[in-house]
């Protein structure tokens, strides 16, 4: 029997897609397929979306999935530095490069050699690094500060963003030709208002972990709760749905999963909530029969037939729904 091959990713990892990046909105769906498809590949990722979306976790699975997995997976918020030091933890120095530069230091490019380089909050990066940065990725070389030797370097770049990278550079507040560099496999991440048929199973997801976390049961949910869970807007998006299922695990909501209300306005139509938490019951009871619809349709009360319907109007896929 052959041996396995070391650059490949366990077939676990491959499987095990969905318990990483939840979802069965299309949108995910096809994130997913994406990952999958282009994992292999050394092409750089753009990942747009609003705080709180999941933009690590996405380049995470970009990293887990691809051939280059058994290297390092360097993070690096571009908002969170300043940019004194920026230059120096991006691209590393020798000693003597600055006061206090004492050793030699491998930089974040450096350190990443055969994995990834995430880069999240990117827009913020300060210009004038930004044309170094887009030499590194244009040569595949690194200078150290304090040092005229390049040093090779192979990894993956994945940027993550808040804003339309592409509009900045319209105005001027991004490099153009940067964006034009990372933009070769675009990914935008939806926020949870536009794929609300995820937020339950979700919100289960996040139930459970914190019930491990703190040693709590996991209490029940309603379907008050569901419809209330539905009906938020969700400005912090997975984040903020991740904190709520804490405080409903902790006992801190009182009988109400939202602390406070959405105006009236801004609820979805009645027609869309019913819409949503049809499909999240019948997801569910699919779930319990291992995707067996007869035994759905007894536990749902309703004909198998009208069952069948229902699955193909809410698109629901028998294959996902018997993991």
């Amino acid at each position: 029997m052959s041996e396995p091959d070391p650059e490949e990713p366990p077939l676990s990892n491959r499987r095990h897609i969905e318990t990483t990046l939840i979802g069965r909105s299309p949108a995910i769906r096809e994130i997913r397929r994406l990952i999958l498809d282009l994992a292999d590949t050394s092409a750089s990722v753009l990942i747009i979306g609003e705080t709180g979306t999941g933009k690590e976790l996405v380049a995470r699975c970009f990293h887990e999935h691809s051939r280059n997995w058994t290297g390092h997976f360097v993070a690096l918020n571009c908002g969170g530095l300043p940019e004194s030091l920026f230059e120096s933890e991006m691209f590393g120095y020798e000693p003597g490069a600055f006061t206090g530069a004492t050793k030699r230091r491998t930089g974040r490019i450096e350190y990443a050699e055969k994995g990834t380089l995430f880069l999240d909050e990117i827009e913020s990066m300060p210009f004038s690094l930004q044309v170094k940065l887009l030499r590194v990725l244009q040569e595949q070389k690194v200078e150290h500060l304090g040092s005229n030797a390049s040093i090779a370097v192979n990894c993956r770049i994945i940027a993550a963003a808040k804003d339309d990278l592409a509009e900045l550079s319209k105005q001027n507040r991004f490099r153009a030709d940067l964006y034009y560099r990372l933009n070769v496999i675009p990914i935008e991440l939806p926020p949870l208002r536009e794929r609300r048929e995820d937020i339950p199973l979700l919100f289960e997801h996040f139930v459970l972990q914190a019930a491990m976390r703190y040693e709590r049961k996991a209490p029940i949910m309603s379907g008050a709760h569901v419809q209330e869970l539905m009906a938020h807007d969700w400005p912090g998006n997975v984040r903020e749905l991740c904190n709520v299922a804490s405080r409903f695990v902790l006992g801190l909501t009182n009988g109400q999963i939202m602390r406070s209300g959405r105006s009236p306005e801004t609820f979805a139509s009645l027609a869309d909530q019913i819409t949503q938490f049809e499909r999240y019951l019948i997801e569910i009871e699919l779930r319990k029969s291992g995707g067996c619809v007869a035994a759905a349709s007894q536990a749902l009360a309703v004909p198998r037939t009208t069952l069948y319907e229902k699955i193909r109007k809410h698109q629901i896929a028998l294959e996902d729904v018997e993991k």
